[in-house]
């Protein structure tokens, strides 16, 4: 079996849907954000810290995924949820004019009774944002009925 890039290995019948990653370093699709993202991004790593995060898919579970490497190689944080079916009350996406009404910004969110989570969308339109979301609800909703 394949490992994914967040390092998430997959059961025995389970095939990936999509894996997310997490744009944790600009905080919006604005093209000025992005270039400040990609500059603290390349500081970070000059001083040795890079941080990850991921939302994995698959046909049977939702795992969330963030890690933390700190001096380079020492890895200081791995946080690894699967998301329970049952906890989730509500999943969608969110559209976010920046610059404007120019370079539109798309979140991904979920809302479970302990936590809400919103990753944003690098690099996708309405379609794609559109498709995430319900390739998310197809995964919950089957590990819930049990069809998987």
């Amino acid at each position: 079996m394949a490992e994914l890039k967040s390092g998430v290995i997959l059961g025995e019948g389970e095939s990936l849907v999509m894996e997310i990653e997490a744009e944790l370093w600009a905080t919006s699709s604005n093209p000025i954000s992005m270039a400040l993202g990609r500059i603290n991004k390349f500081l970070a790593k000059i001083f040795g810290l890079r941080k990850s995060g991921f939302l994995v898919i698959t046909n049977k579970r939702v795992v969330e995924v963030t890690k933390t490497i700190n001096c380079y190689c020492f890895n200081t944080g791995t946080t690894v949820k699967y998301l329970l079916p049952s906890s989730v009350k509500e999943i969608g996406y969110e559209k976010r004019a920046t610059c404007g009404c120019f370079c539109p910004a798309f979140y991904l969110y979920y809302e479970s009774f302990t936590q809400k989570t919103q990753v944003m969308l690098s690099g996708v339109d309405e379609a794609g944002a559109q498709k995430t979301v319900e390739a998310f609800y197809k995964a919950i909703a089957s590990a819930q009925t049990g069809n998987a």
